[in-house]
């Protein structure tokens, strides 16, 4: 038997290839689709910004509709007149905003990522541009590909020249719900403050990073709304979805073909290229579709060329497919445990929100005693207090109030009785308030101030106090 010649391996010294974990950033070109979905998106974006743009230049009473007047400290609201005490009211408005959020989502997916985000409607406004200057899908990539040349830097110097302008004039509208838009104006380019010209560069930056570069972007990996949609998603929850089982297999209808052995979709791609995150919505439900319908209006015109049924990607539910609902049953199963409970505690709180602000009275009373003297006897030897009264008067209106003391045998009030406000001012009292010796306990007595408008005697406050007998 012959000894088994042995050879020895030498090990390879190839490096291995190197693995990324970042997916590399391809440029979404999208294209231009018309339909239904498409109609409804615009009409979202012209309602939407008419408010942003169209409120700071609204008037009410002489003064601006809606204006948070910080540097006064004071909201408002149409006839509403709001101060730092009601930031409650701010509460309760996030706390509704949440849950009808939550309703939406509950029952028709990304209803608000579609077509009221601003993320959503800014770029939609900076790619209607971008199409109008550089051209089609097709033209923009191949502008893009070629190489930099006068026309090249014409079209792109122009493109950005409108973001700018777009962004900064949308930076000054914002800064005119914090300062009145008249007196901005008149500030109007070079004595802005500080901070006016800090929030106009600041959210004009962003926005035209946003809306012009990053897109996509932002909705796949900056947006925290598009991470925790799933676990408000059920399977009755309307959803852009693609039907693989009327769908599948697809490919061209090429001559000579069997049709028979073809889903509906001849595989054009169209439903990706008008994606605004450049996914497919074929590979089944993700979480960067935004639920826009750009795909549905781009689908249902090739199913009409085909001469097949519209609907092979449509707004339906993970049921509907798999049971093949009708549009009768998707409607009946709408209304389910999580619906009635998103709808029943949005409803609560909207009605409590109204409620209480219709019987919100509309006087706001702080008192402080004076620090400076806790107690103090008088000539006639009945024991003072001092107390500083902040009235504030959130009307429209200026208004006289009566302001008058209880609480104590032979109390009295010195000072003003009677105060006048101006409308939505706070006005500041110092008052006097006198007791006999033997009227009250050693130490802390409660007291009552009541001030009441005059002529309006619905509009009165009773606020405690307590006064220090020594």
């Amino acid at each position: 038997m012959e000894p088994t010649e042995k050879t020895s391996k030498t090990p390879s010294t190839v490096a291995p290839a190197p693995v990324s974990f970042y997916e590399k950033h391809k440029t979404v070109y999208i294209r231009d689709v018309k339909g239904w979905w498409n109609s409804w998106r615009w009409a979202l974006v012209w309602i939407t910004q008419i408010l942003f743009y169209g409120m700071p230049w609204l008037q009410w009473n002489d003064r601006q509709a809606v204006l948070l007047h910080v540097a006064e400290r004071k909201f408002y609201l149409f006839g509403l007149v709001l101060w730092p005490q009601d930031v409650f009211y701010l509460a309760l408005l996030l706390i509704i905003s949440a849950y009808a959020l939550f309703l939406f989502t509950a029952i028709a997916g990304r209803l608000f990522c579609g077509y009221a985000c601003p993320q959503t409607v800014y770029s939609e406004i900076f790619m209607w541009i971008e199409n109008k200057i550089e051209g089609d899908r097709s033209a923009r990539m191949k502008l893009d590909n070629g190489p930099m040349n006068g026309r090249k830097l014409r079209l792109k110097a122009v493109k950005h020249a409108i973001w700018i302008l777009i962004a900064l004039w949308s930076g000054l509208t914002l800064v005119a719900y914090f300062t009145p838009v008249a007196e901005l104006w008149a500030e109007f380019p070079y004595d802005f403050s500080g901070w006016e010209l800090f929030w106009i560069f600041f959210y004009a930056s962003f926005f035209y990073m946003q809306a012009g570069f990053l897109r996509e972007q932002v909705c796949k990996y900056m947006c925290p709304y598009a991470r925790f949609q799933g676990v408000m998603f059920d399977p009755d929850t309307l959803v852009i979805t693609y039907d693989p089982e009327r769908g599948e297999p697809r490919g061209a209808r090429k001559k000579g073909s069997d049709p028979a052995a073809l889903g509906d979709c001849v595989d054009c791609g169209l439903c990706v290229v008008v994606c605004p995150t450049g996914i497919d919505i074929r590979q089944g439900q993700q979480y960067e579709c935004i639920g826009c319908g750009a795909c549905i209006d781009a689908c249902d015109p090739v199913m009409d060329k085909v001469g097949k049924p519209r609907g092979l990607i449509r707004y339906t539910t993970e049921n509907a497919l798999e049971k093949h609902f009708s549009a009768k049953d998707v409607v009946s199963h709408i209304l389910r445990p999580r619906i009635i409970l998103y709808t029943t505690i949005l409803v609560a709180i909207t009605v409590a929100s109204i409620w209480s602000l219709a019987a919100r009275v509309p006087l706001k009373v702080d008192i402080m005693r004076d620090p400076s003297v806790l107690s103090r006897e008088a000539d006639d030897g009945r024991i003072e207090n001092v107390y500083n009264l902040k009235i504030m008067n959130t009307t429209e209106d200026a208004k006289s109030y009566v302001v008058s003391v209880t609480g104590m045998d032979g109390i009295e009030l010195l000072g003003e009785s009677v105060v006048n406000v101006a409308s939505a001012e706070n006005h500041e009292v110092t008052v006097v308030v006198r007791v006999p010796p033997d009227s009250g306990k050693k130490g802390a007595n409660k007291i009552y101030f009541d001030i009441k408008a005059q002529n309006h005697e619905s509009i009165a406050v009773h606020e405690k106090a307590s006064f220090l007998m020594p």
